[in-house]
């Protein structure tokens, strides 16, 4: 073989080396296109969400629940494309053990990543309920069920339930005063013993920093919260609860009755600022037209300044008030300025 032979022969080789790789060579490549299709699918559903809003899913993440149920639970509701990913997301990030039990409302126009940061931060789904200072626990049931979230006969049994009220530290025959006025936030699967919980919990936590008790002298807490719905009843204006609590002492000490409005129609319906003759004549026991001393009980649910009203009350000799028609009080002294008021504000 000549040396140009042997050049020929040594190029051709030279070149079948390189378009003909070895399996060695085609075994790495393909390794490495299949972790580059892997991490092209990773980040694609990382960043990505399987839809646009239209599928929204109420997901319960019970304390306890593996990672998988739960990314199991995200697939069947369709609102991630794999639950395998969601898994090893989760474990590369490290957050695992960070998931917070909770109710999450999710919908497919979150990414996974969207997803599983508002379960590590526990941005868990609620129902917001507003109790307003002086509502009863009539109108508090009503508010509920027209929010769709309880029925209000339910609600009413469990505010008399002796056995929850026991549990929750309430003696009393009924919760009518000892939900503390608040907005809650209240889980979707939560039910009326876990709002009355909070609303009780809320109460003793409020009303334990409260100075003043050891002053209400033979006043039990009782006492003193029935005080205070009244007060909380008959004010507009948050500066007169004193001057109105006062009224109130200063006839219970000399034994005239209370003769507050709201009380004569409580149970019956929600007082709106006027009474009737039909409804001071009613008979119950919580009305202070007909019985000397305070009802038996609350005849709603105090703000804490009513009650600190009750137990503070302002130094008057005032024993009437009758409303002006800006939602202020004319207080008197006798009952011939009282009439002269009432002559002048309801006429």
């Amino acid at each position: 073989m000549t040396r140009l032979d042997s050049s020929r022969k040594n190029y051709h080789n030279a070149v079948m080396s390189f378009v003909t790789p070895s399996p060695k060579v085609i075994s790495t490549f393909a390794i490495r296109l299949f972790l580059l299709a892997c991490l092209s699918w990773y980040l694609f559903c990382l960043i990505s969400s399987p839809g646009h809003g239209s599928v929204i899913r109420d997901i319960s993440f019970p304390a306890g629940s593996g990672i998988r149920k739960l990314a199991n639970k995200l697939k069947d509701g369709g609102v991630i494309r794999s639950s395998w990913h969601f898994v090893l997301m989760t474990r590369l990030r490290g957050d695992s053990h960070h998931l917070k039990a909770g109710e999450y409302r999710i919908s497919d126009a979150m990414t996974p990543d969207d997803i599983l940061s508002k379960i590590v931060s526990g941005d868990v789904d609620y129902r917001k309920f507003t109790l307003p200072e002086g509502y009863s626990i009539y109108q508090a049931a009503e508010l509920l069920e027209q929010k769709g979230y309880f029925k209000k006969n339910v609600f009413l049994d469990k505010c008399c339930d002796k056995v929850l009220l026991a549990h929750l530290g309430i003696k009393e025959a009924s919760a009518e005063g000892y939900l503390y006025p608040a907005t809650y936030n209240l889980s979707r699967v939560g039910g009326e013993e876990q709002l009355l919980e909070q609303m009780i919990g809320q109460f003793n936590k409020a009303y334990s920093g409260i100075k003043g008790w050891e002053e209400a002298g033979s006043f039990s807490r009782h006492d003193v919260v029935t005080l205070a719905s009244m007060i909380e009843k008959e004010a507009v204006s948050a500066n007169e609860k004193p001057i109105i609590s006062s009224v109130f002492h200063n006839r219970l000490r000399i034994g005239m009755p209370l003769q507050s409005d709201p009380t004569a129609v409580y149970g019956v319906r929600s007082f709106s600022g006027k009474v009737s003759k039909a409804d001071i004549m009613r008979p119950s026991p919580y009305n202070t037209y007909l019985n000397k001393g305070l009802p038996p009980g609350p005849i709603g649910n105090p703000g804490k300044d009513a009650v600190q009203a009750a137990i503070n009350p302002a130094k008057s000799d005032f024993l009437y008030f009758v409303a002006r028609q800006d939602g202020t009080h004319q207080f008197s002294r006798t009952l011939e300025e009282h009439n002269r008021a009432v002559r002048r504000y309801l006429r």
